[in-house]
């Protein structure tokens, strides 16, 4: 069983990792129902947490259940209820406190919440060993009861780059505080002297504070001619964009794991991005150029740098096509996932 809050094809990142491992459990023979709360989680009204509350309280016991931590770490009380009778596994993306935008107190108000609900789980799930070391020292959850269950990926064509005089940028994020196009649109206003156009894949419709912020951006600083905003996009269109573009670039702020830069290095594609959840461990040395978060001027400089080389450029698509044959299947993300939940059945 996974619980999950909102529509399970809703195109994020971490849908799309529940998704397919969903699809991959099934394909290994195994029964998966999915129980879908209310979209309004992680900001729950009183009415979804008394629907969650009867929704959990009708699953038979003895039923293993992957929680979604974007629901199960805002209700702890009903985990708590729930968990002597279900084998109750959280999932964290990452942390609710770590989300970026949000007051100190909501931050201080999920922290408690999350550490009740991650006390009750048989084993807690997590997306990159970097949220495991996070989960660890911020909620007390000892690291053998932490199983990493990183995302695969689809192996797309190789890109073809846009093979055009200005260069094709490609940015595949929500428009959301965290994903850092404030710091995105400084950088490209400082290396507007040189050619190049960027498509930002993402939803007009999440965060509606941001998607103006980025459009009152882009017009102060005289880019809206170079930046188009194609809205959110199915596999198969992102896919394309991969292939027609010459470099990915990304200044997220925080990431759990950083999907979409894996499904970059996954077509080979050069990544201009920041340090942050898994990215580190994605492009290594050899397939992009990481800076500092919020630093605008190094991500200028490292597209720059980037864009005015493309000896240096071909390295680094090079690099990434390397990287591509070391990426995880969503089949072997499948299978840590059922060895991850046949453990928790086989502790009792």
């Amino acid at each position: 069983m996974l619980v999950v809050p909102g529509r399970l094809d809703t195109l994020t990142g971490g849908y799309v990792y529940d998704r397919r491992i969903v699809e991959g459990l099934r394909g290994l023979g195994w029964r998966v129902d999915v129980c879908s709360l209310d979209g309004g989680f992680p900001w729950p009204s009183d009415a979804a947490l008394v629907e969650a509350a009867s929704k959990l309280a009708s699953i038979p016991d003895g039923t293993t259940v992957l929680v979604d931590g974007l629901a199960g770490g805002v209700m702890p009380a009903v985990m708590e209820r729930e968990a002597g009778r279900l084998r109750l596994v959280p999932l964290v993306h990452h942390p609710l406190a770590d989300e970026t935008g949000i007051s100190r107190e909501d931050a201080s108000a999920f922290e408690v919440s999350e550490r009740r609900a991650l006390a009750v789980g048989r084993r807690v799930v997590v997306t990159s060993r970097a949220t495991a070391l996070r989960v660890s020292r911020l909620f007390g959850v000892p690291p053998d009861r932490i199983a990493v269950v990183e995302p695969g990926v689809d192996r797309g064509p190789l890109s073809m780059g846009s093979a055009s005089a200005t260069p094709e940028l490609l940015c595949v994020a929500a428009i959301s505080p965290r994903k850092g196009y404030r710091t995105l649109v400084r950088a490209l206003g400082m290396i507007a002297d040189r050619k190049w156009h960027l498509t930002i894949v993402g939803s007009l419709d999440r965060h509606l504070p941001s998607v103006e912020q980025l459009r009152e951006g882009l017009r102060a600083a005289g880019l809206e001619q170079r930046v188009s905003l194609a809205g959110e996009a199915d596999a198969p269109t992102i896919s394309t964009y991969y292939q027609r573009s010459d470099l990915f670039v990304l200044a997220t702020e925080y990431e759990g794991y950083g999907m979409v830069v894996a499904e970059a290095l996954a077509h080979g594609l050069p990544i201009v991005s920041t340090p942050v959840g898994a990215i580190p461990d994605l492009v290594g040395g050899e397939a992009g150029v990481l800076v500092p978060v919020g630093d605008a001027s190094q991500l200028a400089d490292a597209m720059a740098k980037v864009l005015d080389d493309s000896d240096f450029r071909r390295r680094l698509a090079a690099g990434a096509a390397r990287v591509r044959d070391r990426l995880y299947s969503w089949e072997a993300a499948s299978m840590r996932m059922a060895d991850v939940l046949t453990s928790v059945a086989l502790d009792e």
